[in-house]
């Protein structure tokens, strides 16, 4: 077996015209030594003879360039030994060669059109020679049949062939596919990073610097607001240092998981104590339902809030701020209002649905922290809405589902 393995790779490694040359050669040796001896009652080789096998040999050189045109040369060679008397087994290999290329090099109809032909001539000449039952030319069925036989082996052939590029042709595109999903994911994860780190980093940083900063004021005439503001500093900086380990925890290892929980509604209390030492009073309503919420949906509601104290404490120039969370049956609201004048460096916008990826209608009026409270809530499929409050202030309202639709599925697990 292995003989034969190997034969067949140096076969494959032979150039197309090599590998003519050897059919030649090889259909040339039979059907000389087929032409060479016939039946004393039968005509014998002559020169007609010899010149048929010569165009038919040479034609065969040409089948892969001109195949149809070669089958017809070599079938009418083969009909010119019958009619003109020799009678031979193999005296059809050429045709036979020919016809078998028509079909691996072409199509399906060419093939049909072929197959008509070949059976119809290969009949009328089995009738025009006559002869009795013994001689293969005294059957016109069979002589009718024969040219089908090389024409259904290269059709299937060529339908193999076919099917097998088909194949790797799938293959190739799969890959690609999986390439692209693979890119896709990474280019999500990489945004879901840049999104933490900025939440991480900038809410913490800034409410650190206004700790500092009243810190700073009180050092001389009220050292204790003073010692406080700095003890919610060294909290804050802990925390962020711990979050921040632990999401490059996982960017080093993406085998393993974090430890570390992410943020969420029980972190709330924590979260509004530190900027009500901030300067702002901050009061929390929570009606301490957490039971069955998604951790995605319980960090984006943490996010949410924030990212609106963090806004409140830069830009509102508030004194109060209320944060309310409820359930509603499948629903999360979350609300966070402050009474700051409607003045302020990030101005409000007019409400927009999660659903709207794109610039608002007024780009330059909404500011980063607003687009990434939205996209927050679209990550989990929830809706937010902000904007200024009759009488003053603004308010921020998000609408979070309780359970994303796909934990639902594998019962409430991500």
């Amino acid at each position: 077996m292995t003989s034969f393995d190997g034969l067949v790779e140096r076969a494959r490694s032979l150039s197309p015209l090599t590998a003519d040359l050897l059919v030649v050669a090889v259909v040339g040796l039979f059907t000389a030594s087929d032409a060479a001896s016939n039946d004393p009652d039968y005509q014998q080789a002559d020169g007609l003879t010899w010149l048929l096998l010569a165009i038919s040999l040479t034609a065969l050189v040409w089948r892969r360039r001109w195949p149809v045109p070669v089958a017809v040369v070599t079938g009418a060679a083969c009909a010119g030994w019958a009619l003109h008397g020799h009678i031979g087994e193999l005296l059809n290999l050429p045709v036979i060669v020919a016809l078998y290329t028509v079909a691996v090099l072409g199509d399906r109809r060419r093939t049909l059109w072929t197959g008509l032909v070949a059976s119809l001539v290969s009949g009328a000449v089995a009738l025009r020679v006559g002869r009795d039952v013994a001689n293969p030319q005294g059957l016109p069925m069979l002589e009718m049949i024969w040219p089908l036989v090389p024409l259904l082996l290269g059709e299937v052939i060529r339908t193999r062939r076919q099917l097998m590029d088909e194949y790797a042709a799938r293959a190739v595109r799969a890959e690609e596919e999986r390439e692209r999903e693979a890119a896709r994911r990474v280019h999500e994860e990489r945004l879901r990073i840049a999104r933490e780190l900025h939440d991480i980093v900038a809410h913490t940083v800034t409410a650190m610097t206004v700790q500092a900063g009243v810190a700073l004021d009180a050092l001389d005439t009220r050292p204790e607001i003073s010692r406080r503001a700095m003890r919610q500093v060294r909290d804050s900086g802990k925390e962020a240092v711990g979050e921040l380990r632990a999401t490059v925890t996982v960017l080093r290892d993406q085998d393993s998981e974090s430890t570390a929980p992410a943020p969420g509604l029980a972190q709330l209390p924590e979260l509004v104590g530190r900027f009500t030492d901030s300067g702002v009073e901050a009061a929390l309503r929570h009606d301490g339902t957490a039971d069955g919420l998604s951790p995605m949906v319980e960090l984006a509601a943490y996010r949410i809030v924030q990212e609106a104290l963090t806004n409140v404490v830069k830009h509102s120039g508030a004194r109060h701020a209320a944060v309310s969370v409820a359930r509603h049956g499948d629903r999360l609201c979350v609300e966070i209002a402050d009474d700051g004048p409607l003045s302020r460096t990030e101005p409000p916008s007019q409400t927009r649905p999660p659903s709207s990826v794109g610039p608002p209608s007024q780009p330059a009026t909404e500011g980063f922290g607003l687009v990434g409270m939205r996209e927050r809530a679209a990550v989990v499929g929830g809706s937010i809405e902000y904007g200024p409050v009759s009488g003053g202030g603004f308010r921020v309202r998000a609408v979070l589902p309780v359970v994303l639709p796909a934990e639902a599925l594998h019962g409430g697990r991500p």
